[in-house]
């Protein structure tokens, strides 16, 4: 891909506290001010890197709210995790590619590694990669016809309880069946992404990311009969809690979670309107990664 001139470099950072930000965020940013690149970073960031880099090196950095960052910088590199890279799914215009960089242990879909992003970003500056443009999901609440709330997942929506460790029932139907009523822990309800995640670790499929799908997987489900279910991405999908009760949360990417009371309905669905723009790594592939960070299929060498 040909791209426009690269200038205005946006950094979204870990959240959570890791021992090698300073030296990798100095490094990192002498290198970029050296190509004569600006530097965007959230302005809640400010006061968490004051005491760990130098004034001089920060007061070239230009402090802006999220708004601007996920909007008008013309790349943004995401410096984490899966997690992180979550967060910027659900933020991030589709009009702005995200350059994900690994710096926790697992890191399934971040494209690049810590050891070798340097030379990939010379690349990318010269206008040469390729993307993938994937659309989110979103989920919104209602009660009575009137919408509560509205959010948007990248990898999965999660059904839960949040008190006693009880069964509780939920109904799933698209717009034009019933697919089944549930009892159980809870549901999982993931993109093929998210199939590798919290879907995977409660016993669902491994999907290739290009299948276009959904995944229904099962939390503890008091049944013999309820398995792992693939359906199509673009049905829509609407679940209602049958209990009586008013301890359900759903939460979305594990990061964002919203109370549920009953009566209320959870409308899921892809939405065409919002999307990510990921940088692919071109010597990265999918069965790859699996082989690497699952030790999935891996050959034996005798």
């Amino acid at each position: 891909m040909k791209n426009k001139n690269l200038k205005k470099i946006g950094i979204i950072l870990k959240p959570s506290h890791f021992d090698d930000l300073p030296n990798i965020l100095t490094n990192l940013l002498r290198w970029l001010f050296r190509r004569s690149k600006e530097i965007y970073i959230l302005e809640k960031e400010e006061s968490r890197l004051e005491g760990s880099l130098s004034k001089k090196l920060l007061s070239n950095v230009h402090f802006v709210d999220e708004s601007y960052l996920f909007n008008d910088v013309d790349i943004i590199l995401s410096l984490g995790g899966d997690g992180t890279l979550l967060g910027v799914a659900r933020k991030v215009s589709s009009k702005v590619p995200v350059f994900s960089v690994n710096l926790g242990r697992l890191g399934f879909i971040t494209e690049f590694s810590k050891t070798d992003f340097y030379e990939k970003l010379n690349v990318i500056f010269l206008g040469k990669y390729d993307i993938i443009k994937k659309n989110l999901y979103s989920m919104a609440v209602t009660n009575k016809s009137k919408k509560k709330s509205k959010e948007y997942f990248f990898n999965d929506i999660v059904f839960t309880k949040n008190d006693l460790a009880r069964m509780f029932t939920l109904s799933v139907e698209t717009e034009n069946e019933h697919i089944f009523n549930l009892s159980g822990d809870g549901l999982i309800i993931s993109s093929t992404y998210g199939s590798t995640a919290y879907s995977l670790a409660a016993g669902g499929p491994i999907v290739h990311p290009a299948v276009k799908a959904l995944i229904l997987t099962p939390i503890c489900a008091h049944s013999l009969t309820h398995r792992p279910l693939v359906i199509p991405d673009n049905e829509k999908l609407k679940v209602t809690v049958i209990d009586k009760i008013d301890s359900v949360s759903v939460t979305m990417d594990g990061q964002t979670c919203v109370h549920l009371e009953p009566r209320d309905i959870v409308t899921i669905k892809k939405e065409s309107s919002k999307a990510i723009t990921l940088i692919k790594n071109s010597e990265k592939s999918y069965f790859h990664t699996l082989k690497e960070k699952f030790v999935h299929g891996r050959r034996e060498v005798y």
